[in-house]
C-alpha cells in the first residue's frame, strides 16, 4: 500500500462567505428601519380609544393584620373587606399600583381611581404616578369584580 495525501482543501477559513454575511446585514438594517418607520407612523399601533368618563369612585385599600382587604370609598366610607382567600384580581391589581407608587415614594393613603368611560370600559388609575390599568383587558368577570364599586347613577367628572 501507497500513503498517499490528500490535497489540502481550498479555503481553511471558518469564517462564513462573504455573501451571508451581507444578507445578515442587510436584514439587521431593514429590521431596525422597520421598526422606527412603524414607531414613528404609528403603523401597527393598538390600544384602547379614550373616551369621556361616565362615572368614576376614589378607592383606597387597606390591608389588616388578619390578610383581609378593606376597600374604602374616597370619603372613608367601608364599600367591602375582601377576605384572605377571595377576589384575587383585586388584590393583583391594586398591588401592581401601589407597587408603582412605592417605588416612586408616594404615601400609600392616596386613593386610587375608578372609571367607567362612555365606551363601558372599565379602568383603574392612580392620579399620583400616573399608572393605569384597563381593566377590561382581563376579561369581563374581572372588570365586574371591580364594577360593582361605582356609583347606581351614573356622575359626571
Amino acid at each position: 500500500m501507497s500513503d498517499t495525501a490528500l490535497p489540502p482543501p481550498e479555503s481553511t477559513s471558518l469564517s462564513p462567505p462573504r455573501w451571508a454575511l451581507l444578507g445578515m446585514a442587510m436584514l439587521v438594517v431593514s429590521t431596525i428601519a422597520i421598526a422606527g418607520l412603524a414607531r414613528q407612523t404609528g403603523i401597527g399601533v393598538t390600544g384602547v380609544p379614550e373616551s369621556r368618563t361616565v362615572a368614576h369612585v376614589a378607592l383606597r385599600f387597606e390591608d389588616r393584620a388578619d390578610g383581609s382587604v378593606v376597600v374604602r370609598d374616597g370619603v372613608g366610607r367601608v364599600l367591602d373587606t375582601i377576605p384572605v382567600s377571595a377576589d384575587g384580581f383585586i388584590r393583583g391589581t391594586m398591588r401592581s399600583l401601589a407597587r408603582q407608587r412605592k417605588q416612586a415614594g408616594l404615601p400609600h393613603e392616596l386613593p386610587f381611581l375608578l372609571e367607567r368611560r362612555e365606551n363601558g370600559r372599565l379602568s383603574l388609575s392612580d392620579p399620583s404616578t400616573g399608572g393605569r390599568i384597563e381593566l377590561d383587558a382581563f376579561g369581563a368577570g374581572n372588570a365586574a369584580t371591580f364594577a360593582r364599586f361605582l356609583p347606581a347613577r351614573e356622575t359626571r367628572p
